[in-house]
Protein backbone atom coordinates (compact mmCIF):
# COMPACT_ATOMS: atom_id res chain seq x y z
CA UNK A 1 0.00 0.00 0.00
CA UNK A 2 1.10 3.49 -0.62
CA UNK A 3 2.18 5.93 1.70
CA UNK A 4 -0.34 8.81 1.96
CA UNK A 5 0.57 11.92 0.25
CA UNK A 6 2.57 14.88 2.32
CA UNK A 7 0.20 17.40 3.93
CA UNK A 8 1.44 20.77 3.18
CA UNK A 9 0.80 22.91 6.91
CA UNK A 10 0.82 26.88 5.77
CA UNK A 11 1.33 28.96 8.58
CA UNK A 12 -0.01 32.57 8.97
CA UNK A 13 0.07 34.80 11.61
CA UNK A 14 0.52 38.45 12.62
CA UNK A 15 4.53 39.24 12.30
CA UNK A 16 6.65 38.65 14.78
CA UNK A 17 10.58 40.23 16.62
CA UNK A 18 12.35 39.77 13.38
CA UNK A 19 9.71 42.23 11.56
CA UNK A 20 9.49 44.57 14.28
CA UNK A 21 13.36 44.50 14.19
CA UNK A 22 13.20 45.66 10.34
CA UNK A 23 9.53 48.06 11.00
CA UNK A 24 11.35 50.22 13.65
CA UNK A 25 12.61 53.07 11.78
CA UNK A 26 9.77 53.03 9.90
CA UNK A 27 7.50 53.58 12.92
CA UNK A 28 5.72 50.67 12.67
CA UNK A 29 4.63 48.50 15.88
CA UNK A 30 3.39 45.29 15.19
CA UNK A 31 1.96 42.24 17.63
CA UNK A 32 4.12 39.36 17.09
CA UNK A 33 1.76 35.85 17.52
CA UNK A 34 4.94 33.66 17.99
CA UNK A 35 4.48 32.39 13.86
CA UNK A 36 8.36 31.84 13.26
CA UNK A 37 8.97 30.46 16.82
CA UNK A 38 5.82 27.82 16.28
CA UNK A 39 6.93 26.87 12.70
CA UNK A 40 11.09 25.93 14.92
CA UNK A 41 9.15 24.29 17.65
CA UNK A 42 6.80 22.01 15.41
CA UNK A 43 10.35 21.66 13.12
CA UNK A 44 11.96 20.56 16.11
CA UNK A 45 8.80 18.15 17.51
CA UNK A 46 9.14 16.63 13.81
CA UNK A 47 12.93 15.64 13.78
CA UNK A 48 12.84 14.47 17.35
CA UNK A 49 9.75 12.26 15.86
CA UNK A 50 12.05 11.01 13.27
CA UNK A 51 9.74 12.70 10.36
CA UNK A 52 11.95 15.10 9.14
CA UNK A 53 9.87 17.42 7.34
CA UNK A 54 10.14 19.64 4.32
CA UNK A 55 10.57 23.62 4.90
CA UNK A 56 9.33 26.41 2.88
CA UNK A 57 10.44 30.22 3.81
CA UNK A 58 8.00 32.66 1.56
CA UNK A 59 9.07 35.28 3.90
CA UNK A 60 11.78 37.54 1.54
CA UNK A 61 12.22 39.98 3.96
CA UNK A 62 12.58 37.92 7.48
CA UNK A 63 15.99 38.52 8.47
CA UNK A 64 16.95 35.48 10.09
CA UNK A 65 14.81 32.04 10.62
CA UNK A 66 15.94 29.43 12.99
CA UNK A 67 15.29 26.61 11.20
CA UNK A 68 16.79 25.31 8.24
CA UNK A 69 14.90 26.08 4.68
CA UNK A 70 14.90 23.59 2.52
CA UNK A 71 13.52 26.47 -0.34
CA UNK A 72 14.42 29.69 0.85
CA UNK A 73 12.89 32.66 -1.41
CA UNK A 74 15.74 34.63 -0.07
CA UNK A 75 18.06 32.41 -2.22
CA UNK A 76 16.20 33.61 -5.44
CA UNK A 77 14.72 36.74 -4.78
CA UNK A 78 17.04 39.95 -3.32
CA UNK A 79 13.87 41.87 -1.43
CA UNK A 80 16.06 45.27 -1.13
CA UNK A 81 17.09 44.97 -5.10
CA UNK A 82 13.10 44.31 -5.73
CA UNK A 83 12.56 47.45 -3.52
CA UNK A 84 14.94 49.53 -5.31
CA UNK A 85 15.00 48.55 -8.57
CA UNK A 86 10.49 49.14 -8.45
CA UNK A 87 10.80 52.36 -6.37
CA UNK A 88 8.51 50.58 -3.71
CA UNK A 89 8.27 50.85 -0.27
CA UNK A 90 8.24 47.22 2.03
CA UNK A 91 4.96 46.12 1.89
CA UNK A 92 5.11 46.62 -1.91
CA UNK A 93 8.43 45.05 -1.72
CA UNK A 94 7.26 41.87 -0.15
CA UNK A 95 4.51 41.83 -2.41
CA UNK A 96 6.40 41.99 -5.65
CA UNK A 97 9.30 39.04 -4.38
CA UNK A 98 6.06 36.75 -3.86
CA UNK A 99 4.83 38.01 -7.59
CA UNK A 100 8.10 36.87 -8.47
CA UNK A 101 8.56 34.09 -6.87
CA UNK A 102 5.02 33.00 -8.21
CA UNK A 103 6.69 32.75 -11.76
CA UNK A 104 8.90 29.35 -10.47
CA UNK A 105 5.62 27.47 -8.84
CA UNK A 106 5.88 24.89 -11.69
CA UNK A 107 9.46 24.09 -10.33
CA UNK A 108 8.86 24.47 -6.99
CA UNK A 109 5.87 22.01 -6.77
CA UNK A 110 7.78 19.59 -8.82
CA UNK A 111 10.57 19.49 -6.92
CA UNK A 112 7.89 18.78 -3.88
CA UNK A 113 6.73 16.01 -6.14
CA UNK A 114 10.24 15.03 -6.26
CA UNK A 115 10.78 14.80 -2.88
CA UNK A 116 7.41 13.32 -2.21
CA UNK A 117 7.79 10.09 -3.87
CA UNK A 118 11.87 9.69 -4.17
CA UNK A 119 13.62 7.41 -6.48
CA UNK A 120 13.23 3.81 -4.28
CA UNK A 121 17.25 3.12 -5.14
CA UNK A 122 18.12 6.53 -3.49
CA UNK A 123 16.64 5.11 -0.22
CA UNK A 124 15.19 8.92 0.69
CA UNK A 125 12.28 8.59 3.17
CA UNK A 126 9.94 10.95 2.25
CA UNK A 127 8.61 13.44 4.06
CA UNK A 128 5.22 13.48 5.95
CA UNK A 129 4.88 17.63 6.49
CA UNK A 130 5.27 19.99 4.02
CA UNK A 131 5.71 23.13 6.59
CA UNK A 132 5.38 26.49 4.98
CA UNK A 133 6.31 30.06 6.79
CA UNK A 134 4.35 33.04 5.25
CA UNK A 135 5.21 36.94 5.34
CA UNK A 136 3.76 38.17 8.50
CA UNK A 137 2.07 40.63 6.61
CA UNK A 138 -0.82 38.37 6.25
CA UNK A 139 -2.95 40.70 3.63
CA UNK A 140 -0.02 40.43 1.21
CA UNK A 141 0.19 36.93 1.26
CA UNK A 142 -3.57 35.89 1.42
CA UNK A 143 -5.21 38.69 -0.96
CA UNK A 144 -2.34 38.82 -3.44
CA UNK A 145 -2.29 37.23 -6.85
CA UNK A 146 1.12 35.06 -5.75
CA UNK A 147 -0.70 34.22 -2.59
CA UNK A 148 -3.67 32.47 -4.42
CA UNK A 149 -1.41 30.63 -7.22
CA UNK A 150 0.90 29.38 -4.31
CA UNK A 151 -2.30 28.02 -2.03
CA UNK A 152 -3.76 27.02 -5.03
CA UNK A 153 -0.87 24.80 -6.76
CA UNK A 154 0.18 23.42 -3.12
CA UNK A 155 -3.38 22.26 -2.52
CA UNK A 156 -4.17 20.75 -6.50
CA UNK A 157 -1.29 18.53 -5.53
CA UNK A 158 -1.38 17.69 -1.82
CA UNK A 159 -3.92 18.28 1.24
CA UNK A 160 -3.23 21.65 2.66
CA UNK A 161 -4.29 23.02 5.74
CA UNK A 162 -3.91 26.21 6.97
CA UNK A 163 -2.57 27.19 10.90
CA UNK A 164 -3.82 30.36 11.80
CA UNK A 165 -1.70 31.54 15.15
CA UNK A 166 -3.11 33.90 17.74
CA UNK A 167 -1.15 35.72 20.30
CA UNK A 168 -3.75 34.09 23.32
CA UNK A 169 -2.40 37.18 25.70
CA UNK A 170 -3.81 40.00 23.38
CA UNK A 171 -7.05 37.93 22.81
CA UNK A 172 -7.84 38.21 26.10
CA UNK A 173 -10.39 41.11 25.38
CA UNK A 174 -13.60 40.21 23.76
CA UNK A 175 -13.08 43.17 21.03
CA UNK A 176 -9.63 41.75 20.16
CA UNK A 177 -10.83 37.76 20.33
CA UNK A 178 -13.54 38.94 17.66
CA UNK A 179 -11.45 40.85 15.45
CA UNK A 180 -9.19 37.61 15.44
CA UNK A 181 -12.28 35.57 14.53
CA UNK A 182 -13.14 37.58 11.72
CA UNK A 183 -9.80 37.78 10.24
CA UNK A 184 -9.60 34.10 10.32
CA UNK A 185 -13.39 34.04 9.10
CA UNK A 186 -12.09 35.77 5.91
CA UNK A 187 -8.84 33.78 5.17
CA UNK A 188 -11.09 30.67 5.37
CA UNK A 189 -13.63 32.01 3.21
CA UNK A 190 -10.42 33.52 0.42
CA UNK A 191 -8.33 30.21 0.87
CA UNK A 192 -11.26 27.58 0.66
CA UNK A 193 -8.93 25.47 2.87
CA UNK A 194 -8.92 23.52 6.22
CA UNK A 195 -8.07 25.80 8.83
CA UNK A 196 -6.67 25.18 12.86
CA UNK A 197 -6.77 28.33 14.89
CA UNK A 198 -3.46 28.22 16.76
CA UNK A 199 -3.88 30.03 20.34
CA UNK A 200 -0.11 30.09 20.90
CA UNK A 201 1.89 31.40 24.17
CA UNK A 202 -0.66 29.39 26.39
CA UNK A 203 2.62 29.24 28.74
CA UNK A 204 1.90 33.24 29.28
CA UNK A 205 -2.42 32.91 29.67
CA UNK A 206 -4.22 29.81 29.51
CA UNK A 207 -6.58 29.54 26.19
CA UNK A 208 -9.35 28.32 28.14
CA UNK A 209 -11.18 31.33 27.61
CA UNK A 210 -11.30 31.41 23.79
CA UNK A 211 -12.08 27.77 24.07
CA UNK A 212 -15.26 28.78 25.90
CA UNK A 213 -16.08 32.04 24.15
CA UNK A 214 -15.97 29.20 21.11
CA UNK A 215 -18.17 26.72 22.45
CA UNK A 216 -20.80 28.70 24.35
CA UNK A 217 -22.59 31.65 23.89
CA UNK A 218 -23.91 32.10 26.68
CA UNK A 219 -20.25 32.49 28.42
CA UNK A 220 -19.14 35.08 25.62
CA UNK A 221 -22.23 37.28 26.56
CA UNK A 222 -21.02 37.27 30.25
CA UNK A 223 -17.53 38.34 29.70
CA UNK A 224 -18.99 41.08 27.22
CA UNK A 225 -21.77 42.09 29.84
CA UNK A 226 -18.78 41.99 32.21
CA UNK A 227 -16.54 44.30 30.17
CA UNK A 228 -19.69 46.60 29.31
CA UNK A 229 -20.46 47.48 33.22
CA UNK A 230 -16.49 47.99 33.58
CA UNK A 231 -16.37 50.86 30.74
CA UNK A 232 -13.94 49.22 29.20
CA UNK A 233 -15.83 50.21 25.60
CA UNK A 234 -15.84 54.30 27.05
CA UNK A 235 -18.07 56.03 28.55
CA UNK A 236 -19.65 58.04 25.54
CA UNK A 237 -19.60 58.41 22.11
CA UNK A 238 -18.63 54.75 19.71
CA UNK A 239 -18.28 52.57 22.60
CA UNK A 240 -20.28 53.78 24.94
CA UNK A 241 -23.13 54.81 23.18
CA UNK A 242 -23.80 50.56 23.66
CA UNK A 243 -23.24 50.17 19.93
CA UNK A 244 -19.57 48.00 20.13
CA UNK A 245 -20.99 45.80 22.61
CA UNK A 246 -24.31 45.47 20.46
CA UNK A 247 -21.88 44.87 17.34
CA UNK A 248 -19.84 42.23 19.48
CA UNK A 249 -22.89 40.45 20.47
CA UNK A 250 -24.24 40.28 16.88
CA UNK A 251 -20.71 38.90 15.05
CA UNK A 252 -20.79 36.08 17.83
CA UNK A 253 -23.93 34.89 16.78
CA UNK A 254 -23.04 35.18 12.91
CA UNK A 255 -19.56 33.26 13.44
CA UNK A 256 -21.66 30.10 15.26
CA UNK A 257 -21.44 28.49 12.65
CA UNK A 258 -18.00 29.42 11.23
CA UNK A 259 -16.56 28.03 14.85
CA UNK A 260 -17.91 24.14 13.66
CA UNK A 261 -15.73 24.17 10.90
CA UNK A 262 -12.35 24.91 12.77
CA UNK A 263 -10.12 22.77 15.00
CA UNK A 264 -9.09 25.55 18.12
CA UNK A 265 -5.63 24.07 19.45
CA UNK A 266 -3.85 25.64 22.11
CA UNK A 267 -0.03 25.53 22.17
CA UNK A 268 2.92 26.59 23.71
CA UNK A 269 5.88 27.56 21.19
CA UNK A 270 8.24 27.57 23.73
CA UNK A 271 7.35 24.90 26.21
CA UNK A 272 6.22 22.73 23.10
CA UNK A 273 2.86 22.31 25.23
CA UNK A 274 0.22 21.00 22.99
CA UNK A 275 2.02 20.33 19.95
CA UNK A 276 0.84 16.64 19.80
CA UNK A 277 -2.65 18.13 19.84
CA UNK A 278 -1.56 20.48 16.79
CA UNK A 279 -0.37 16.96 15.14
CA UNK A 280 -3.87 15.39 15.54
CA UNK A 281 -5.58 18.39 14.13
CA UNK A 282 -3.42 18.34 11.38
CA UNK A 283 -4.66 14.57 10.54
CA UNK A 284 -8.31 14.99 10.87
CA UNK A 285 -8.14 18.17 8.82
CA UNK A 286 -6.10 15.92 6.00
CA UNK A 287 -8.92 13.72 6.24
CA UNK A 288 -11.28 16.72 5.97
CA UNK A 289 -9.44 18.00 3.17
CA UNK A 290 -9.63 14.73 0.92
CA UNK A 291 -13.57 14.61 1.94
CA UNK A 292 -15.19 17.44 1.64
CA UNK A 293 -11.98 20.32 -0.11
CA UNK A 294 -10.67 18.39 -2.76
CA UNK A 295 -13.46 17.59 -4.92
CA UNK A 296 -14.41 20.93 -4.89
CA UNK A 297 -10.72 22.29 -6.17
CA UNK A 298 -11.13 19.98 -9.33
CA UNK A 299 -14.38 21.57 -9.95
CA UNK A 300 -13.15 24.72 -9.84
CA UNK A 301 -10.09 23.49 -11.59
CA UNK A 302 -12.01 22.19 -14.58
CA UNK A 303 -13.76 25.02 -14.59
CA UNK A 304 -10.83 27.17 -14.81
CA UNK A 305 -9.56 25.32 -17.85
CA UNK A 306 -13.06 25.52 -19.62
CA UNK A 307 -13.05 28.93 -18.95
CA UNK A 308 -9.31 29.56 -20.57
CA UNK A 309 -10.31 27.19 -23.45
CA UNK A 310 -13.73 29.18 -24.11
CA UNK A 311 -11.46 32.78 -24.29
CA UNK A 312 -8.84 31.09 -26.40
CA UNK A 313 -11.88 30.04 -28.56
CA UNK A 314 -13.10 33.51 -28.73
CA UNK A 315 -9.72 34.72 -29.76
CA UNK A 316 -9.66 32.03 -32.99
CA UNK A 317 -13.28 32.71 -34.01
CA UNK A 318 -12.26 37.09 -33.60
CA UNK A 319 -9.16 36.64 -35.76
CA UNK A 320 -10.68 34.37 -38.48
CA UNK A 321 -13.16 36.94 -38.68
CA UNK A 322 -10.99 40.04 -39.38
CA UNK A 323 -8.91 37.48 -41.96
CA UNK A 324 -12.42 36.73 -43.64
CA UNK A 325 -13.52 40.49 -43.84
CA UNK A 326 -9.66 41.71 -45.42
CA UNK A 327 -10.41 39.01 -48.21
CA UNK A 328 -14.16 40.10 -48.91
CA UNK A 329 -11.75 43.47 -49.79
CA UNK A 330 -12.73 45.70 -47.08
CA UNK A 331 -10.23 48.90 -46.61
CA UNK A 332 -7.64 48.46 -43.90
CA UNK A 333 -7.99 50.92 -41.64
CA UNK A 334 -6.48 54.53 -42.38
CA UNK A 335 -3.79 55.62 -40.01
CA UNK A 336 -3.23 59.09 -39.08
CA UNK A 337 0.24 58.64 -40.79
CA UNK A 338 -0.52 57.79 -43.93
CA UNK A 339 -2.73 61.25 -44.41
CA UNK A 340 -1.19 63.46 -42.59
CA UNK A 341 -0.67 65.65 -45.61
CA UNK A 342 -4.36 65.93 -46.35
CA UNK A 343 -5.88 66.01 -42.76
CA UNK A 344 -5.86 69.02 -40.75
CA UNK A 345 -3.79 68.82 -37.98
CA UNK A 346 -5.58 68.00 -34.51
CA UNK A 347 -3.16 70.66 -32.67
CA UNK A 348 -2.31 67.80 -30.29
CA UNK A 349 1.38 66.79 -29.41
CA UNK A 350 2.48 63.51 -27.75
CA UNK A 351 3.93 65.93 -25.09
CA UNK A 352 0.34 67.22 -24.24
CA UNK A 353 0.14 63.51 -22.16
CA UNK A 354 3.46 62.77 -20.43
CA UNK A 355 1.68 61.25 -17.59
CA UNK A 356 -0.18 58.99 -20.05
CA UNK A 357 2.86 57.64 -21.68
CA UNK A 358 5.04 57.55 -18.83
CA UNK A 359 2.12 55.04 -17.13
CA UNK A 360 2.20 53.22 -20.06
CA UNK A 361 5.80 53.03 -20.63
CA UNK A 362 5.95 51.73 -16.73
CA UNK A 363 2.93 49.08 -17.30
CA UNK A 364 4.57 47.16 -20.53
CA UNK A 365 8.04 47.62 -18.63
CA UNK A 366 6.83 45.40 -15.59
CA UNK A 367 4.48 43.19 -17.56
CA UNK A 368 8.22 42.61 -20.22
CA UNK A 369 9.83 41.60 -16.57
CA UNK A 370 7.35 39.31 -15.57
CA UNK A 371 7.20 37.73 -18.70
CA UNK A 372 10.74 37.39 -19.19
CA UNK A 373 10.45 35.74 -16.02
CA UNK A 374 8.29 33.35 -16.75
CA UNK A 375 9.76 32.60 -19.98
CA UNK A 376 13.09 31.71 -18.04
CA UNK A 377 11.04 29.89 -15.20
CA UNK A 378 8.90 28.22 -17.47
CA UNK A 379 5.92 29.19 -14.76
CA UNK A 380 2.64 30.31 -15.50
CA UNK A 381 1.59 31.19 -18.52
CA UNK A 382 1.77 34.92 -20.16
CA UNK A 383 -1.92 34.91 -21.10
CA UNK A 384 -2.50 33.89 -17.22
CA UNK A 385 -4.97 36.32 -15.79
CA UNK A 386 -3.16 36.62 -13.06
CA UNK A 387 -0.33 38.06 -14.77
CA UNK A 388 -2.45 41.29 -15.56
CA UNK A 389 -3.04 41.18 -11.93
CA UNK A 390 0.33 40.92 -10.27
CA UNK A 391 1.48 43.91 -12.80
CA UNK A 392 -1.15 45.78 -11.15
CA UNK A 393 -0.34 44.99 -7.88
CA UNK A 394 3.03 46.04 -8.21
CA UNK A 395 1.98 49.40 -9.85
CA UNK A 396 -0.18 50.08 -6.84
CA UNK A 397 2.78 49.30 -4.66
CA UNK A 398 4.81 51.86 -6.07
Amino acid sequence: MAAPSPVAVVCIGMAGKSRLVSMTALGLTLGGSGKTTFMQRINNYLHVHKKKPYVLNLDPAVLNVPFQANIDIRDSINYKEVMKQYHLGPNGGILTSLNLFATKIDQIISLLEKRAQPDPESKMVPPQHFLVDTPGQIEVFVWSASGSILLESLASSFPTVIAYIIDTPRTSSTSTFMSNMLYACSILYKTKLPMILVFNKTDVQDADFAREWMTDFEKFQEALHEEESKGVFGGEGFGGSGYMGSFLNSMSLMLEEFYSHLNMVAVSSMTGEGIDDFFEAVEEKRKEFERDYRPELEKRRKQREQESANRKEEELTKVMRDMNMESRGKPAPRFPAEDSENDEDDGLEPDDYPDQEKDDDEEASLKRRYQNALKEQGGLDENDPYLARMVAETRRSG
